[in-house]
C-alpha cells in the first residue's frame, strides 16, 4: 500500500562547492575557520562544554572469593584476578595523580598570594616616596614665600 503522492518537494538550495585548501600553518588554519564562521553570521556556533575528567569506576560492593594466580585456580580465574588487579592499580594511580594535582594547585595559590604581597609592598613603598617628594616640594614653596615676605 503506497502513500498518496504528496506535493513535490522543492529542490534543496545547492551549496556552491568550496575549493579545497590545505592550511600550511596554525595561523592559516585559524583564518580559514574564521572565514567559514563568518560566511553565515546568523548561524549559531556550538561551544563545547568542558568534559569532566575521567575517574575510575568505584570498587565493587561485593567481591566474589577470587582465587589468586596460584595452583588450584581454574583457567579463567587468572584473568578475573588480572582485571581486578589492573583496576586497583589504576585506581591508586588516579588517587596519586589527584593528590599531586591538588598539591600543585595549592602551591600555585600560595605563589600568587606571595606575588600579590610583594607587589603591594612595592606599591606602598613607592607611594611613601611620592608623598615625601610632594611634601618636600610644598615645604620648599612655603620657605620661598617666607623669604620673599622677609625681603619686603
Amino acid at each position: 500500500s503506497m502513500a498518496a503522492p504528496s506535493a513535490p518537494r522543492p529542490p534543496r538550495p545547492r551549496k556552491e562547492p568550496q575549493p579545497l585548501v590545505i592550511p600550511r600553518s596554525a595561523a592559516e588554519e585559524q583564518r580559514l575557520r574564521l572565514e567559514r564562521l563568518m560566511r553565515n553570521p546568523e548561524k549559531t556556533v556550538p561551544i563545547p562544554e568542558k568534559l569532566n575528567e575521567w575517574a575510575p569506576r568505584p570498587p565493587p560492593e561485593f567481591v566474589r572469593d577470587v582465587m589468586g594466580s596460584s595452583a588450584g585456580a581454574g583457567s579463567g580465574e587468572f584473568h578475573v584476578y588480572r582485571h581486578l588487579r589492573r583496576r586497583e592499580y589504576q585506581r591508586q594511580d588516579f588517587m596519586d595523580a589527584m593528590a599531586e594535582k591538588q598539591r600543585l594547585d595549592e602551591e600555585f595559590q600560595k605563589k600568587l598570594e606571595r606575588n600579590k604581597m610583594i607587589a603591594e609592598e612595592q606599591t606602598a613603598k613607592r607611594r611613601r616616596k611620592r608623598q615625601k617628594l610632594k611634601e618636600k616640594k610644598l615645604q620648599a614653596k612655603k620657605n620661598k614665600l617666607e623669604q620673599k615676605k622677609q625681603e619686603k
